[in-house]
């Protein structure tokens, strides 16, 4: 593993932790998923996140759980419409998501990867709780890695490429500079061209300059900055530029979500102005 992989698993994890702590506070995941870290990077911040949303009216966990739930919604009607069932989850840290799609779709084989470390530690978790099968994987990938056994390439050859596939990233993109993550994009699209239809969910936080509390949201980014000692940089200016990007990239259907339009279906409580997190359903084929 390369010292670039070995950083920059060190600044994820810290935030994976805490967003599997949330998931688990909002009853989305089980027990299991809910580790001491992330309880204690939780409490750490709760003055922070209390503050940030008794003064500037920026819940951190409300924009967590508006893009975690949105990106269900879509996989949901991805299955049940579009005849989805094998689903690779990359960055999956400890997302609770396989564990409730494979519960809820007996059909669905679940691929889950992430970093080595992160890896083992998600496997271990789910064959110690008896959920780990054919049904559901964990492997591991390197979305930097060109080439070898933790490629991009090396993760998707497994899968039945006569079949449709749904690849999602979650609280992945904005942990890289642009170029960088646009070279990832282009060749997913490129490797997601040999399967019949494909399509691509992730997140990402726009620089949404003309948005009433861009400010906040630029403290937020540097809350999450610090609690990853690394940058979290914010890419692209609206909607119309995040379509263009991912069709740069090779993704010819371009689908942009404001998740604070959807808060009702979400079940979510209402934030004040127009949304700070994007959901990007991206396609190919069909």
């Amino acid at each position: 593993m390369s010292e670039r992989t070995r950083v920059d698993s060190a600044h994820i994890s810290p935030s994976a932790h805490y967003t599997g702590y949330v998931w688990y506070r909002h009853r989305l995941s089980e027990p299991a998923f809910a580790t001491s870290m992330g309880r204690s990077v939780h409490a750490l911040l709760r003055p922070l996140t209390w503050g940030a949303r008794r003064l500037f009216g920026l819940d951190i966990e409300q924009l967590l759980l508006q893009r975690h739930l949105t990106i269900d919604a879509c996989l949901s009607a991805a299955i049940e419409q579009g005849g989805v069932r094998q689903v690779v989850e990359i960055a999956c840290g400890l997302s609770p998501r396989g564990r409730r799609f494979t519960q809820r779709y007996a059909q669905l084989r679940y691929l889950e990867a992430d970093l080595p470390p992160m890896a083992a530690r998600k496997r271990l978790l789910l064959h110690g709780a008896g959920w780990l099968g054919g049904q559901h994987q964990v492997r591991g990938v390197d979305i930097l890695a060109a080439q070898g056994p933790l490629s991009l390439a090396e993760l998707l050859a497994g899968l039945d490429h006569n079949e449709p596939v749904l690849v999602i990233t979650e609280g992945l993109v904005n942990y890289f500079e642009l170029p960088v993550i646009e070279a990832f994009w282009a060749r997913l699209a490129e490797l997601l061209g040999q399967f019949p239809t494909a399509t691509y969910l992730t997140e990402l936080y726009p620089d949404l300059r003309e948005h009433p509390r861009y400010r906040q949201l630029r403290w937020g980014v540097g809350l999450i900055g610090r609690l990853t000692r690394g940058n979290y940089p914010l890419h692209y200016r609206d909607d119309r530029q995040i379509a263009e990007g991912f069709e740069r990239c090779g993704f010819p259907s371009v689908r942009v979500l404001d998740p604070a339009q959807r808060v009702a279906s979400l079940g979510l409580l209402a934030m004040r102005g127009p949304g700070l997190v994007r959901v990007v359903e991206a396609r190919l084929g069909g």
